[in-house]
């Protein structure tokens, strides 16, 4: 029996560093913990001799059992709560069994997921008590997983709502494992026009279905494939409902590129696509074969996940979905909420430190406490208790009632959520009432279910639906069912004159929206399932979609460009090109040149002067570990296509030499205006905001001014400081203007940084982005988010939260009021050019 409270509390009142106690997990006053709440360090794990904890469950007794990533299982039975100090009991288990990235103790034994080439390799494992000695004795793999090794293998297990079944999540290192069956129609592809940018290469060989989640019985002998197209989702929580969710990696090398997606919180529907593709082909969420996130979190590396159920937390916590970050340290409660057939959510920080290396959450069924490990990578380990000190009686009424109307509605309640658990009902099977079932939902405004209906008919023979598909006049209904059997298809090429006839009927004018996006999906996906048109084809296709562009809709315009480069369009890069420089973000610049860089007509020698200075620009810009190395390839790319005569053309500009500068994402310089404060600039925000503003404008601002660098913003952007899409359901026009003026008058917790001191006297000011052993990766600049200074913990002699936001302050003082308020039109508006802040 072991107790390190006591000690370190000692430690820590006596004003030892942090130094000194290296071999302790983080102290509890480092913590910041959700008002109410209160934690315990339970435990700090000796690394020597139990290694760095990373998965957790809990037995039938109440008791804990962790996992060592490396090495052993440890029993844990914690001190009782709101008594006397107990001590904590921690028994290493004598069974031969660990190396585990996912634990469950469920119908007495414990079944593990290991995760390397321990015992018979990656696999779900299962323990049993044969002699009821309460000792495991008897090991047995039930189902062997194939691939190598590596943290992007298989991960969390968790048990079905009726406990008669199991669901296993694995990352994209893990290839699927021949499921008997899938609830996944199996002609996934790559279903990309042009050849991917490799960066790094980082699992460059890996193809699509990418990660998966698949249901098992409880001695797993039969598999299903659930859904796919994740990257590496650690962990999986179930809704009351029955509903799974996970919290899905984002890929760091990636970040300043457009293909980066945040990490994010998935609803992890029946016959599921996620988008996840290799290095550059990764989908965008516009895209309508695959599904969008429930809410975006930023940059991290997800862990556990759970939902609070049977904690001893007011209502709004015990509902809440509960994910950890790994390297930022940081623990969300994502509040879900009904959204047609599926859901939406927003994240609250509900406990972080730097550093706090989470790895696993448990509500114990026992006293209503949630443990929470840290550990991984051979990092300090430790265990935690969190609890609530306040007034649990004091609920607010709006809140329990809208967590009776979100059970209510998960549970089928709501006509589209029942609407789509019929349609999953025909998922993974022929059933002569599908098409019938799936038809009158193809047309529906709800994404989700469209997405249930579409992936019903794809699991039906294609004969018995394919002519009604062809012959829908219904635009809506015509898009999914178009959809539905271009996937379908096998590659057949007669397909392709009347697949290409029925989209041609579509009037793009009278779409809006995503339905326009998917429309110029299609036609993307008919060439990379049934092979390039013809050239009078191509003529024909190019009369009739050039016209198209420009829209109003950036995304549109990138995927209306890059079908047109495909079919062969001249005139489409004299009026794309201008794009690569004048666009406002670096991410839209990027797209631009990697989408033209296989245009082989149309140019001219200015513009593809202008095409190449650009790079020289581009040469400043900040990204991922794979950044420059995409940049120099899309150069590569481009340059591919010219004579020895064009580059001889414009041999000044392919042999200049980028010059070092700020980051300059306008070609417009921008000089100091005034030193704007609030009294001055809100007496504008009532009239001034009404109907007289310029939307593009306020994008360019946004671009002109950084925000972009730093903020995701309508699903494009950064991702290092805050999503700021849904600033206009949380702040006033006076707030949200006070923010930008004033950066530091009030830091989120969630994009704070630590100010690390070391025994040298130097300091470190940043935010924590990866740790290994007793390095800590410190990012120190939001503009370079692959700008990392290396920190030994060991060195560090005191650890303060930084009170200067890493925001800069002064970001208004280049622009004029106009444009301040168009800025502000453009955040309030969620980027919706329609909005009647904006001039028609």
């Amino acid at each position: 029996m072991k107790s390190t409270l006591l000690s370190l509390l000692l430690a820590v009142m006596a004003g030892t560093s942090l130094a000194q106690i290296a071999t302790q997990a983080t102290p509890v006053d480092k913590i910041k913990i959700a008002k109410g709440f209160k934690v315990e360090l339970l435990y700090s794990v000796p690394k020597d001799t139990e290694g760095s904890w990373v998965a957790m469950t809990q037995d039938d007794k109440g008791r804990l059992i962790c996992s060592d990533q490396y090495g052993a299982l440890y029993r844990i039975t914690p001190p009782a709560l709101n008594g006397s100090p107990g001590e904590t009991k921690i028994e290493k288990l004598s069974i031969d069994f660990g190396h585990c990235q996912g634990l469950l103790y469920h119908a007495g034994a414990l079944y593990g997921v290991v995760n390397d080439e321990a015992y018979q390799g990656r696999g779900l494992y299962r323990c049993k008590d044969t002699n009821n000695d309460d000792q495991f004795d008897k090991v047995e793999l039930l189902r062997s997983f194939p691939g190598k090794a590596g943290e992007h293998g298989p991960h969390g297990v968790i048990a079905s709502q009726d406990g008669k079944s199991l669901y296993v999540m694995c990352g994209n290192q893990t290839p699927e494992p021949s499921a008997e069956t899938s609830l996944v129609p199996r002609h996934w592809g790559e279903d990309q026009l042009f050849p991917m940018l490799l960066g790094r290469g980082f699992m460059r060989d890996v193809l699509a279905p990418g990660g998966w989640l698949a249901h098992t019985d409880l001695d797993g002998k039969k598999w299903e494939l659930v859904n796919t197209g994740t990257r590496n989702t650690y962990d999986i929580a179930m809704h009351r409902s029955g509903d799974i969710f996970g919290f899905d990696a984002d890929m760091e090398w990636d970040t300043g590129m457009p293909w980066y997606r945040p990490t994010r919180v998935c609803f992890m529907q029946s016959g599921g696509e996620f988008g996840w593709r290799t290095c550059s082909k990764k989908f965008p969420v516009r895209w309508e074969d695959s599904l969008p996130a429930v809410v975006d979190i930023g940059p991290g590396s997800p862990t556990g996940v759970a939902f609070g159920y049977g904690a001893k937390f007011p209502v709004k916590y015990q509902n809440a979905l509960y994910i950890c970050d790994w390297s930022y340290g940081k623990m969300y409660a994502v509040q879900l909420t009904p959204s047609g057939a599926g859901y939406t959510g927003s994240a609250e920080e509900f406990m972080s430190a730097s550093p706090l290396p989470l790895t696993d959450i448990e509500v114990s069924k026992k006293d209503g406490a949630m443990y929470v490990s840290v550990g991984g990578r051979k990092v300090q380990s430790g265990l935690y208790r969190v609890t609530y000190a306040g007034d649990a009686t004091v609920l607010d009424s709006e809140v329990v009632e809208k967590t009776a109307a979100l059970d209510a509605y998960a549970m089928g309640g709501d006509p589209p959520v029942a609407g789509r658990k019929k349609l999953e009902a025909f998922h993974g099977k022929q059933d002569p009432k599908a098409v019938e079932a799936a038809w009158p939902h193809l047309a529906s405004p709800d994404r989700n279910l469209r997405f249930a209906a579409r992936i019903a008919l794809e699991h039906q023979p294609v004969g018995s639906w394919k002519d009604k598909a062809l012959g829908e006049s219904n635009p809506r209904a015509a898009l999914t069912a178009l959809m539905a059997l271009i996937r379908s298809s096998g590659g057949d090429k007669a397909l392709m004159e009347p697949i290409l006839t029925a989209l041609n009927k579509i009037d793009f004018k009278a779409l809006k929206g995503l339905d326009r996006v998917t429309l110029i999906r299609n036609y993307m996906l008919v060439f990379t399932r049934l092979g390039e048109p013809a050239v009078a084809a191509k003529s024909a296709l190019i009369k009739h979609l050039a016209p198209l562009f420009p829209t109003n809709d950036t995304g549109l315009n990138r995927d209306l460009t890059e079908l047109l480069v495909y079919l062969g369009d001249a005139g489409i890069v004299a009026k794309a090109a201008p794009l690569v420089n004048e666009s406002p973000t670096q991410e839209e610049q990027i797209d631009y040149a990697r989408i033209l860089r296989f245009a082989k007509t149309g140019w001219t020698k200015e513009l593809r002067a202008d095409y190449f200075r650009w790079f020289l620009r581009a040469a400043n810009y900040k990204g991922g570990a794979s950044f420059d190395l995409f940049i120099g390839e899309i150069k590569a790319n481009a340059l591919s296509t010219m004579s020895e005569e064009e580059k001889l053309a414009i041999k000044d500009v392919l042999d200049a030499k980028p010059e070092p500068k700020a980051l300059p994402f306008s070609v417009k310089p921008m000089q100091f205006v005034k030193a704007w404060t609030l009294p001055e600039l809100e007496k504008s925000l009532g009239v001034g905001l009404e109907g007289n503003r310029n939307f593009q404008n306020g994008r360019n601002i946004f671009g002109a001014a950084t925000c972009f660098a730093c903020h995701r913003f309508n699903n494009e952007g950064g991702a290092v400081g805050p999503d700021l899409t849904s600033v206009a359901g949380k702040y006033s026009p006076r707030d949200l203007l006070e923010h930008i003026l004033e950066p530091s008058k009030e830091i989120s917790d969630q994009y704070g940084s630590t100010i690390f001191t070391k025994k040298d006297g130097t300091i470190v000011a940043g935010r924590i982005a990866n740790m290994k052993e007793n390095i800590m990766m410190v990012c120190t600049n939001m503009m370079d988010p692959n700008n990392f200074t290396n920190v030994d913990a060991r060195d560090v002699v005191k650890t303060e939260e930084n009170k200067v936001s890493m925001m800069p302050p002064g970001l208004l003082f280049m622009l004029k009021e106009d444009d301040i308020l168009d800025l502000m039109a453009y955040l309030l508006s969620k980027g919706n050019p329609d909005d009647p802040m904006f001039v028609k």
